[in-house]
């Protein structure tokens, strides 16, 4: 569309990050985050993508049995050992949790979103619960969210979001060059998502699409790892394998996006509609 921001003009480098993370253990999940950001921040990386309730583990009923203990959010000093090691190397990081709305208090599935400081910046909200997830009180968002990072716009989902195209577009069409998701795709359908889906969305809105995922047993899914990063174009870049802790890191190139969006430029049709929400915005730098 005429409207769209321009093109990003320097590379960015962005990883996708997968660990084991313990049930309901808050203090050791942060760690581990805050260890994957220091290894990523090696591999040059301005950013660290982890998986959908990373810091708790998909362990629904746990945290809505105790929401005061296992909810996270801004100004949570829990959370300090993870911006430690954000301002040491200057590495943001997109981190799922749960959270509580500050409207009633409702349970969310949430990305949390902390800059290469170490301060909180913002924190995006699952748009698509899944029937179990609202079955066990948590609630969707309302928002979408785009983050602004060294001129690149990335916007933010989580897991069965994916499986919406009018979400990825909507993203595309509020200018994001980009498509970052944590997950938990478990072995089976979940790897066949990955297979298929992402890529899919990538080449539908000629759009970077990462993907963190869980790589082992997490409340009732075994998550079938494959964190990855896929091209403008739908092919995959860079990808580790179903096990271990592991980074999966990419270079944006804004030269492969300009030209894949010249090739294919789906973006510029005067009939694109995405449903029509709010959407945040905040910048990394």
């Amino acid at each position: 569309m005429s409207d769209l921001p321009a093109l990003p003009s320097t590379v960015l480098t962005l990883s996708a990050g997968q660990a084991a993370c313990a049930a309901l253990d808050i203090a050791a999940n942060v760690a581990t985050a805050a260890e994957l950001v220091r290894r990523a921040a090696d591999q040059g990386s301005a950013l660290l993508v982890l998986p959908e309730l990373f810091l708790t583990g998909y362990e629904l009923d746990g945290i809505a049995a105790d929401p005061d203990t296992q909810t996270l959010g801004a100004g949570d000093a829990r959370l300090d050992p993870l911006a430690t090691a954000c301002a040491d190397t200057g590495t943001a990081v997109v981190v799922g949790a749960p959270t509580r709305h500050h409207s009633g208090g409702q349970l969310r599935i949430s990305a949390l979103v902390l800059g290469r400081d170490g301060r909180f910046v913002t924190q995006y909200d699952k748009q698509h619960a899944t029937p179990n997830e609202r079955a066990a009180g948590f609630s969707p968002g309302t928002e979408g969210c785009t983050l602004t990072l060294d001129g690149w716009r990335l916007g933010l989902g989580i897991c069965w979001d994916l499986g919406f195209p009018e979400h990825a577009r909507a993203a595309a069409l509020d200018g994001a060059h980009a498509y970052l998701l944590g997950a938990m795709l478990g072995r089976g359908s979940g790897a066949h998502q990955r297979a298929t889906v992402l890529p899919a969305r990538a080449l539908d809105n000629t759009s970077y699409t990462l993907l963190a995922n869980h790589c082992v047993t997490s409340g009732p899914y075994h998550g079938c790892g494959g964190s990855a990063v896929w091209n403008p174009d739908g092919t995959l870049q860079t990808e580790v394998g179903p096990d271990g802790p592991a980074l999966a890191t990419a270079r944006l190139s804004p030269t492969a996006l300009a030209r894949a969006r010249a090739d294919d430029p789906v973006l510029t049709d005067p009939s694109l509609t995405a449903p029509v929400r709010p959407r945040t915005s905040a910048t990394l730098d």
